[in-house]
This record gives structure tokens, C-alpha cells and sequence, in this order.
């Protein structure tokens, strides 16, 4: 099945032409041979260009490459816009599945005879279609008798088998990476292609989207920056889901948000100050805010407001992890590269018997050019060359807990280049964490931790008599039997010492015996051997 799905994987490229894409140089004479060799495999599409040929051939190849070239979209700075402006199809124009096929679908989840005993006014015609679900419009008939602009998701049938199918293949890829390339072990793509299954998978698990969404909008109930549509948990299932309809404007969709009157600086702020409050306030953040799944509402122009939708993909972050980041980014915006390469130090990120000096001087030949310009004059793609650069020397491994927070900001990038070229990324963000990091050390988190450990230690302190009762009566006793343990291993250790000793002492009676009667000393040879068996049994037999 892997090796089936792998030469579909080349022979949907070389169909495409998508090998022009790779530059001469970065391809040897034998996979210039082996690419010829391959004559049945041409290109069937010489006359479209190779932006279109590359949508279309991620397109074919299904949601997991789909995914792929939507993050890609939004690196604008790597690619030349022909190519960008095709991969952002991906978002919301994949080829929809049959809409009867879809009623079907939702009749059977549902439990219903008849969409109309829920539903009105149900359109067969898809509103978007993605790559792993399809969304039609309808009025949800609510108990008061009222009528609720409502969308349906659907999860595309059979769907489940084709992505199994490409995490298979990409974990026997991920395996030769981490053997044969000379970074594999660094990169670790096994524990990454691990964490994509997790999060595909659950993609394909829509109770778990409305539970998500449920929980991003109870996070941002009230918030000026971002909203979060209403969804109906009750008609809610695995491969269905039923939220609110929104009607806002995409956010790619730059000429109507200017023409509304969009404040596009507050706009592309707000975008980042969102990210960072989820990251650092909530540990609960969206990880798929490619730009087809992110709105801006068209009231209050002057005070936009984002609407995200699609919550399959979420990311957590432990609090440890969340601190060094946070350490992190503020050192960064203080240009502390000290404290930046000691941190990574400290977490583990980069070996402890690196040299910080060394790796601090190597972190500051690629951030300090990046600071005091606007977004449009930086080259991120330089910047990660030499990121990725500075990594390999110092043997940086890939943490793939952070891999969906990596993609996440990558995202925000794409956002804010297109939004507003001018926004100072660092010093919009920069005021937010170290707010964040003060929170987190001095009196008033320590307050903040008292409280938030108080009902424990109120619901503990009636039993604290009592345990410190059982503690001294069993302490004593405990200690003896530890102490008889501790004898005992140490009796066993000297058992052990003395049978290994002899055991020596028999193997080298025993050579010395062969080697006696090799030379006809055969009373010699008896002694040594008895000598040999005595050692022997005192080894050997308990």
C-alpha cells in the first residue's frame, strides 16, 4: 500500500511538471537520468502555468498535501506571487462531493427521515468545500418556532482511508529521514509525523471541533479583537456539525476592506495581540488560520473585529514550555542574545554542553538585521535559511510540540504582510509579553498562585492532624524496612562480588589446566582442573 501510494505521490508530480520547480543546480546528473528514464511519466500540462499545475496537483493528491499548500499560501515572501496567488485556491475552491450524497450523510447522523423535519430551506449547492469537509447553508427550525441561519458541515465520505493511507507513507519517510539524512536525528521527524497524525485525525472528529469552538468562544466572549460563531452541540455529531452563519468579509479579500473602510492597521495589530492572547493567556490557540478560515465582521469598520471559524486544529502548550517562549520573545525584542541562547540552553532545546558565547554570537548575526524595519522590508525567508542554518551547527532539535505553533505564526506572518506591510510585528507584540512575564514572577503571582491553591489546601487542612498522626507512627517503620532492604541488596552486591571473583579464578584455573597438559604435565593439569571445579562450584552454585 505504501509503495503504491508513493509512486502515485511522483507520478501525480512528474505529470504536473512540478519538477521544473526544483533548481538545476539541486539536482545531480543521476536524478537527471532517472528523471529521463522515466519517459511515460511527461508532463500533461505544458500549456498551464506552473501554479496551476502545482494547486492542482496538490489538489489531487488529497486534505493531507491540501494542508500543505495551504500553509504554504501564506509565505508570500518565499514564493513569487503567481504561485502564492494559485496555492490560496486551496483554501475554499477544492471540487465539492455530490450535495444529495451530502443530505444523505446528514440525514443518517441526524437520525432523520427528512432534512425538512430540522432543517429549512437546505441547499444542495455547497457554500465552500475544503479538503476534508463541505458546508451547506439551511434554517435550523429552533423549538419557539423561530428560524436560524444556520451551516451544516459535512465530512467528506471515505476521507478517513486516504489520509491513513498518506500517514503510512509518511511514516516509513519519516524513518529513512531519521536514518539516513545527515540532520534526521536533529529534526526528528518521527515524533513530528506523530503529532500530524494526532492532529489530522482529530480534524476528522467534528464533536471535537464544536468542542473546541465552544471553548475559543467562551475565551473570547466579549472581545473587541475576535469572534467566534454560536454552535448548536445538539446537532452536533462525528461527521456532522451545526454552527451559526456568519456574514463577514474574507480576510484575502483586501479591496472590500478597504472599500468598507477598514481600519487595516488596527486591523493587522489585533491580528497578532489575538495569537499572542491565546498562546500566553490561554494555552488554547487556533492552529489553522490560514486565511480561508479567518472573516472580519462588516460592522464597526473603524473597530474591525476578526470571526475564525474551523477549530478542528487547536494547539495546547504546558507552562513550561509557554515560559521560554515567552523568555524568549521578549529577550529577542531586547536584543538580549545572551539570555536568548541560554534559555534554549536551559530547556533543553539545544544540547547543555553547548557554548553559549558561540551560540549567542551565532543568533545575533541572523536577528539583528530583522529589527527596526516595517514587515515589507524584512526577508523572512532569509532569515529562516539562516535560522535553519545556525540550528544544524548547534545541533538544535525540532520540538514537535511547538511544530503547530511554528505553523500558526507562519500563518500570522502571511496575515500581516497582506493586511498592512507597514506593521512593526515586534513592537506590537513586544508590550504584550513582557505585561505577560511580569505577571508570572513577583508578589502578585505568588498571590495568584496561593488562590488558586487554597481549596485544596482548605479541603487538606481538617485531615492535616491525621496525616501527621499515620507519618509519625509509620515513619519509624517504614525507616526499619528500608533499612532491611538496603542490608539485603547490599549482601546480594557482596555475593555477587565474590562469585564473580571466583568464577575468574575458575576460568583462569581452567585455561591454566589446558594449557599444563597441552605440555604433558597431566598431575599438573588434574590439581588445576579441581582447583578450576572448586571455584567453579562456589561461583555457581548458591
Amino acid at each position: 500500500m505504501r509503495i503504491s501510494r508513493f509512486y502515485q505521490i511522483q507520478k501525480t508530480l512528474l505529470q504536473f511538471g512540478l519538477d521544473e520547480l526544483i533548481p538545476a543546480q539541486w539536482q545531480p546528473w543521476y536524478a537527471r537520468m532517472l528523471r529521463r528514464s522515466l519517459f511515460w511519466l511527461r508532463n500533461r500540462h505544458p500549456d498551464q502555468p506552473v501554479g496551476v499545475r502545482l494547486r492542482l496537483a496538490l489538489q489531487s493528491l488529497g486534505p493531507v498535501w491540501v494542508k500543505f499548500g495551504q500553509m504554504l499560501s501564506t509565505r508570500r515572501d518565499l514564493f513569487p506571487p503567481q504561485l502564492a496567488d494559485e496555492l490560496a485556491k486551496l483554501q475554499d475552491k477544492v471540487p465539492p462531493f455530490d450535495g444529495a450524497q451530502a443530505q444523505q450523510l446528514i440525514e443518517q447522523a441526524l437520525e432523520l427521515d427528512d432534512i425538512a423535519q430540522l432543517f429549512a430551506d437546505f441547499n444542495q449547492t455547497p457554500l465552500a468545500s475544503a479538503s476534508i469537509a463541505q458546508v451547506h447553508t439551511a434554517q435550523l427550525l429552533q423549538a419557539d418556532g423561530s428560524l436560524a441561519d444556520v451551516v451544516i458541515k459535512v465530512i467528506r465520505p471515505d476521507i478517513k482511508q486516504q489520509i491513513l493511507a498518506d500517514l503510512a507513507l509518511m511514516d516509513t519517510l519519516a524513518d529513512a529521514a531519521a536514518r539516513f539524512l545527515p540532520d534526521g536525528k536533529r529534526l526528528r521527524p518521527r515524533e513530528v509525523v506523530s503529532e500530524y497524525r494526532k492532529t489530522i485525525l482529530d480534524e476528522l472528529d467534528l464533536q471535537r471541533e464544536a468542542a473546541n469552538a465552544i471553548q475559543l468562544r467562551r475565551n473570547f466572549d466579549g472581545s473587541d479583537s475576535l469572534y467566534i460563531p454560536f454552535v448548536y452541540s445538539d446537532y452536533s455529531r462525528a461527521n456532522v456539525m451545526v454552527m451559526e452563519r456568519i456574514y463577514g468579509i474574507p480576510v484575502a479579500d483586501i479591496a472590500a476592506l478597504k472599500a468598507q473602510g477598514t481600519d487595516m492597521e488596527l486591523l493587522a495589530k489585533r491580528g497578532v495581540e489575538v495569537f499572542f492572547t491565546q498562546v500566553f493567556r490561554d494555552s488554547f490557540f487556533h492552529a489553522d488560520m490560514h486565511p480561508g478560515n479567518i472573516f472580519v465582521s462588516r460592522e464597526t469598520p473603524e473597530n474591525p473585529k476578526y470571526i475564525g471559524i474551523d477549530c478542528g486544529i487547536v494547539g495546547t502548550l504546558n507552562a513550561e514550555d509557554k515560559r521560554y517562549l515567552a523568555e524568549n520573545f521578549v529577550a529577542f525584542f531586547n536584543r538580549d542574545y545572551k539570555k536568548v541562547a541560554q534559555l534554549h540552553v536551559d530547556s533543553g532545546w539545544v544540547p547543555a554542553h553547548t557554548k553559549v558565547e558561540e551560540f549567542e554570537s551565532a543568533i545575533r548575526t541572523v536577528c539583528e538585521p530583522i529589527f527596526q524595519k516595517p514587515l515589507a522590508e524584512i526577508s523572512f525567508g532569509h532569515v529562516l535559511l539562516n535560522l535553519f542554518s545556525t540550528a544544524r551547527r548547534f545541533d538544535m532539535q525540532v520540538q514537535p510540540q511547538l511544530v503547530l505553533l511554528q505553523k500558526t505564526l507562519l500563518y500570522i506572518e502571511g496575515l500581516g504582510r497582506q493586511l498592512y506591510p507597514q506593521l512593526d510585528l515586534w513592537k506590537t507584540a513586544k508590550p504584550f509579553l513582557e505585561n505577560w512575564v511580569k505577571q508570572q514572577v513577583g508578589l502578585p503571582a505568588i498571590w495568584r498562585q496561593v488562590k488558586e491553591n487554597l481549596p485544596f489546601w482548605a479541603e487538606k487542612l481538617p485531615q492535616m492532624p491525621n496525616l501527621l498522626h499515620q507519618y509519625l507512627e509509620q515513619g519509624p517503620r517504614q525507616q526499619r524496612q528500608l533499612l532491611h532492604q538496603l542490608q539485603h541488596l547490599a549482601g546480594q552486591q557482596q555475593k555477587a562480588r565474590q562469585q564473580i571473583v571466583a568464577a575468574t579464578f575458575a576460568a583462569a584455573a581452567l585455561i591454566s589446566a589446558s594449557i599444563v597438559f597441552s605440555i604433558g604435565n597431566h598431575t599438573l593439569a588434574v590439581l588445576l582442573l579441581a582447583v578450576s571445579v572448586g571455584f567453579g562450584v562456589k561461583a555457581f552454585v548458591r
